[in-house]
């Protein structure tokens, strides 16, 4: 089976969505069943996805395409020009890695897409007004032209039965992102001027749901309660958005400016350097679809402080120590962060959910029943990778 991914967007460095779509190719290419995968970036994602995927596999192919980098350009191509790739490539299947506009009579093949989140719905101020509309208008009109809807938690798929309850039972079925050990770490340390000192760790790109001002407080109370020493650092590695103004200020009206450091295009393997050395992880999000960076510290035994909200429980388990967003916020993150501070590193984890190979065999059963032009939602046999609402609804 040829597998055509399409990832086209406008973050020149390793966001959510570029690093599921590396993630994706990289389980695809170990299962059996698949002949070619095909991953299509904007020239300016090329370099960044290069350095996530495998070196010289002979089923990969990572496209190149050229275009001026705005929303207009990217959902046009999307609409008009994709279609004619696709059939040139000879694609059995193409899975788009976010929601982007179709045109599905011009597809040959079925067409899949990852819904991360419903943040245009849950959390319009991620993108402001009026672009919010037009993300939802575009979200709908993406779930109303595929074949299937892959939803990357049950937390995502309750959310989408919430707000387009036809699509959740007749299109969606979850299927974890692909989340496995990265490659070795970075030798060099990847943080400016580091002589051993400690630090502590926020991935996460300045959106208003990812909460960062948070863990800037956070941090800021455990200096002043001398839980942690004087000489620690809060790294926070994330593209810049909507929030990165207000989080200069908060770290500056803080007196943080030596102590927080903000980074971007941080390689994978340098991403395994911060996982392994930081004291522990925060992650305060509003709202989440998934929670990779969670998932990741998990997989390299780091101490994981994060939001009591549905998709981090879902993933995190009883891993995770969990801090109520409930006013004080901070009391309860400080609190959590004590706690975990406390405890040994290397807890054992359990992300065996996760792995490549039983998430590519997922990836590979959603595509062949829409090849046999069979119903997502009756072809799901596997207890494990039937769609959740139709399990619960069946149940009740």
């Amino acid at each position: 089976m040829k597998v055509v991914i399409a990832a086209v967007g406008s973050p020149e460095y390793l966001s959510g969505v570029t690093r599921h779509a590396a993630n994706m190719a990289r389980c695809l290419l170990t299962h059996p069943g698949v002949s070619e995968v095909h991953l299509i970036a904007a020239e300016w994602q090329y370099r960044a996805l290069c350095d996530a995927l495998p070196q010289n596999h002979c089923k990969l192919r990572l496209h190149s395409i050229s275009m001026d980098r705005n929303a207009v350009s990217f959902n046009l191509w999307y609409y008009t020009r994709l279609p004619a790739l696709a059939a040139q490539l000879g694609a059995d299947v193409v899975h788009l890695a976010y929601p982007v506009p179709l045109n599905w009579r011009a597809f040959h093949c079925p067409t899949v897409v990852t819904l991360h989140d419903l943040y245009p719905y849950d959390i319009p101020d991620n993108f402001g007004y009026p672009k919010a509309l037009f993300n939802r208008m575009v979200l709908r009109q993406c779930m109303r032209a595929v074949d299937a809807i892959a939803c990357v938690s049950e937390s995502t798929l309750r959310r989408l039965d919430i707000h387009a309850p036809q699509y959740a039972l007749q299109k969606a079925v979850t299927i974890y992102n692909c989340v496995e050990p990265g490659p070795p770490m970075a030798v060099q340390s990847p943080l400016p001027n580091w002589n051993g000192e400690p630090f502590l760790l926020c991935v996460a790109q300045h959106r208003q749901n990812k909460n960062i001002p948070l863990a800037v407080e956070t941090f800021r109370r455990l200096l002043i309660d001398k839980d942690i020493s004087s000489t620690t650092s809060l790294v926070i590695i994330g593209i810049e958005g909507r929030e990165t103004e207000r989080i200069h200020q908060l770290i500056d009206h803080a007196g943080l400016r030596h102590q927080v450091v903000l980074l971007r295009g941080v390689s994978d393997s340098e991403l395994q350097w911060f996982y392994s050395r930081c004291e522990l992880l925060l992650a305060p999000s509003l709202v989440e679809g998934f929670g990779l960076p969670v998932v990741e510290a998990m997989l390299n035994h780091c101490r994981v402080v994060c939001s009591d909200i549905p998709a981090f429980r879902e993933v995190g388990g009883s891993y995770c120590y969990y801090a109520s967003l409930q006013h004080p916020a901070e009391e309860a993150f400080v609190s959590a962060a004590r706690s975990a501070l406390k405890s040994i590193r290397f807890r054992a984890s359990s992300a065996d959910r996760f792995a490549g190979a039983h998430i590519a065999e997922a990836y590979l059963q959603l595509y062949t029943q829409l090849r046999r032009g069979r119903s997502v939602v009756s072809s799901f046999s596997d207890r494990d990778l039937r769609p959740a609402l139709a399990r619960e609804r069946g149940q009740s």
